[in-house]
């Protein structure tokens, strides 16, 4: 892997600053959570992808609300999947190993979010962007 300095100089401080404003919303908001419901629940927030936001804003200038739009669903259900691991992870660690564990859940998680993919694609969602977006 190789890392492109140019790259990062180029983009623009807008971008940058809307990133780091989002990850710092999302970090305030884990600290608050965190303070009123204790370490648990503001461990769940902190597991939000705050960058996500920013990134869809920019998904959403740069190539279209509809591109914006598939990336939001996906994360959503990917966090799906995430919440799943999480479960059968806070279940099964205390009786068994970790590596039995883990392994549980990363097939949860893939259950999960590859189920709710086929899903969404069943009841269509997914196909109606595209007969509005082309009218």
């Amino acid at each position: 892997m190789q890392v492109e300095w140019r790259a990062a100089v180029r983009t623009p401080r807008k971008d940058v600053l809307l990133r780091f404003g989002f990850g710092a919303g999302v970090s305030l908001l884990a600290a608050v959570a965190s303070t009123l419901f204790g370490p648990f629940v503001g461990g769940v927030f902190l597991a939000f992808p705050a960058i996500l936001l920013a990134s869809l804003t920019l998904v959403a200038e740069e190539e279209g609300i509809r591109r914006a739009r598939d990336d939001a669903r996906g994360a959503v259900l990917g966090t799906l999947g995430l919440w799943a691991f999480a479960g059968v992870t806070a279940v099964l660690v205390r009786h068994h190993s970790a590596w039995l564990a883990l392994g549980a859940a990363t097939a949860a998680w893939a259950g999960v979010s590859l189920g709710a993919y086929a899903l969404t694609w069943a009841v269509g969602l997914g196909r109606d962007e595209r007969s509005r977006a082309d009218r």
